[in-house]
């Protein structure tokens, strides 16, 4: 097994905004991120336009409910990024609680192998959210290889994608970019 992770970012400026969606998201939508009792979440100003977010629960197959479910409460663009066993790149893009943009990034006989299709594919409104020059968008979505296409997306877009809740311990860089919230559900 290769390296994995999961994460979810905010279109935002607004990070008390976010903060209050995520705190409203783990009290009314509990089962999207595991139903625990206490949520902890890592949150980052990762730059003037993207607010990043960790959660131990993101994970590939998870975090896109999350950023479905989130972006419904904020009423800001999500991204969802999901990295699996160095294979897959799954990138996601929510408005108002619906999928409006995704791109997969793997070789062909991984797409095969795990019946993988995007759910909608719609590269303008992908650029356009992103805002990538039209000539470097191109370039990014030929990448056939999903660790090149995080590193370029990271370039694109300003701001790490390689990050997840799992690694903040052994990673001094996350640990001072990310904030730790805590979340904590009442019993009804």
């Amino acid at each position: 097994m290769g390296r994995s992770f999961a994460n979810l970012h905010i279109k935002s400026e607004n990070l008390e905004k976010s903060v209050e969606a995520l705190r409203e998201l783990s009290a009314e939508h509990p089962e999207v991120i595991g139903n625990p009792s206490k949520v902890v979440m890592y949150i980052s100003q990762s730059n003037e336009n993207w607010i990043s977010v960790l959660n131990e629960y993101f994970v590939w197959g998870t975090v896109k409910k999350v950023g479905k479910t989130l972006s419904r409460l904020i009423g800001e663009p999500v991204m969802t990024a999901g990295y699996i066993n160095e294979e897959i790149f799954e990138l996601s893009i929510f408005e108002n609680g619906t999928i409006q943009a995704e791109r997969i990034f793997c070789a062909e006989w991984t797409r095969e192998e795990y019946g993988l299709k995007e759910e909608h594919v719609q590269d303008d409104y992908l650029r356009e959210a992103l805002a990538i020059r039209t000539e470097d968008f191109d370039h990014f979505i030929g990448i056939p290889s999903p660790w090149q296409a995080v590193d370029k997306l990271s370039e694109l877009v300003r701001m790490p994608l390689w990050s997840d809740s799992e690694w903040i311990p052994h990673d001094e860089n996350l640990r001072n970019r990310f904030g730790k919230y805590e979340f904590h559900l009442e019993n009804t």
